[in-house]
């Protein structure tokens, strides 16, 4: 049932500053929890338990994308039935468990069902300070919220792939890198609990003033049928089935490639961290141009990062392909959420929000069989080169079905009135 309008309830960041950035701060532990293992998880299947082939070393990413989609398939409901709050918390509690499991695990099996709950917690917890900082931002401030929002998460991911894979280095694959996921999660749980506040009211503020149409069918218009809410779905599976290969494949690249353990630590840190810290620009420009024009050109340029990949040797091509790669996927991350957003009403959000998270995650899954059983039957550089394809390809698509619904102009139009307005200011 809707909450009826609060009329003290006012939208924007900066009337709802601090708790925004609680909200970032919260997500920055959630990030937090997957980079840990990012790093050291591969060399853990084949360093402890012996397993070499590449299909069951990422079977604990196919566990975690499987997992983290239903969560978020799920959350739009649930969002609804106990709060945005609860919503948070309950990921958190689930998320608990995790560290200790990957830390004690005695066989493969431990660690796969770890990433189950590891996938259902990102699910709920990400999901819940996604569609939290939409609630409080409001549509002008839209894309930076989520620039914010995703900046925070995968710096934090960056960081702890960095750490783990240090601490590893320094001291074994187990237990000391997963003392991280204790500290975030006790962090995590507290700082929910005690500090932050459910956004309910905002959301009935909003939905006030929205113009847009409700959803006939929420999942199938999110899924498909919906032209620009369909575009950008199938954009970001294929996105996170790019990143599920990077994710799983890349350490054992580099490995092959004649990497040591520290280096690939810094290089599969530079991926995200190139990735959280462009956000900050591209969600803060898709509020300023038409967003297609930036899912469009942050596939291609991850689909070019990812070709490039395939072929190269030495550290600091990698360092140059990776950060490539990290900004193509910046431009389209906090594009998707805003896009999204732009696209629903408010009280359609939650669900929707939910119905793209779920297809995108589930690329996780797909992107770690896929590539898997391509890298076992025909080697990584075969598999990173299909993958760099179908990236391509689907931007194209979504540049070719997508319209702009708001009169933001095209991203070539935005960069000649910017020149124009230099020129303007400082004439000759």
């Amino acid at each position: 049932m809707a909450t009826a309008p609060n009329p003290t309830i006012e939208l924007g960041l900066r009337r709802n500053w601090r708790q925004f950035s609680l909200l970032v701060l919260i997500n920055a532990f959630v990030g937090g929890m997957v980079g840990m293992e990012r790093s050291i998880l591969p060399q853990l299947a084949e360093v402890e338990f012996g397993i070499a082939a590449k299909t069951a070393i990422l079977s604990f990413i196919v566990a975690f994308g499987v997992a983290k989609a239903l969560a978020n398939l799920s959350t739009g409901i649930l969002a609804q039935r106990i709060g945005r709050k609860n919503l948070l918390l309950l990921g958190w509690l689930l998320g608990l468990p995790v560290p200790f499991l990957l830390m004690f695990a005695p066989s493969w099996g431990w660690v796969v069902a770890a990433n189950l709950l590891l996938g259902i917690h990102q699910g709920f917890a990400w999901s819940a300070t996604v569609v939290m900082k939409i609630d409080l931002a409001g549509e002008r401030d839209r894309g930076l919220a989520m620039g914010l929002n995703e900046f925070a998460g995968y710096l934090a991911v960056a960081a702890a792939a960095f750490a783990s894979a240090w601490l590893a280095g320094a001291y074994g694959l187990r237990p000391y890198p997963f003392y991280l996921g204790v500290g975030l999660s006790v962090a995590g749980i507290l700082s929910t609990w005690f500090l932050l506040r459910d956004t309910h009211a905002h959301v009935a503020a909003e939905a006030v003033q929205s113009s847009v149409k409700r959803l006939g069918h929420i999942f199938a218009d999110t899924t498909w049928r919906h032209r620009n809410l369909g575009a950008i779905t199938m954009t970001g599976l294929v996105n996170n089935l790019n990143d599920g290969m990077v994710w799983g494949l890349l350490p054992v690249l580099l490995t092959q490639r004649g990497m040591t353990l520290p280096e690939v630590g810094i290089l599969a840190a530079i991926y995200p961290a190139v990735w959280g810290v462009g956000q900050l620009f591209s969600g803060r420009l898709s509020d300023f141009i038409c967003k297609k024009d930036l899912l469009l050109w942050g596939m291609l340029v991850q689909g070019g990062a990812l070709l490039g990949l395939a072929f190269v040797g030495q550290f600091w091509l990698f360092v140059g392909l990776l950060a490539l790669l990290g900004w193509g996927t910046a431009m389209v991350y906090p594009t998707f959420l805003a896009s999204i957003a732009e696209n629903t009403h408010p009280f359609d959000r939650a669900k929707s929000l939910g119905v793209f998270r779920f297809w995108r995650d589930m690329g996780y899954a797909i992107g770690a069989l896929l590539t898997g059983l391509l890298a076992d039957a025909f080697g990584i550089p075969v598999s990173i080169v299909a993958v760099g394809v179908l990236t391509l390809a689907a931007g194209l698509g979504a540049n070719y079905r997508m319209r702009c619904r708001t009169e933001n102009p095209t991203f070539w139009d935005w960069i000649s009135k910017k020149q124009k307005t230099m020129h303007h200011s400082h004439p000759h």
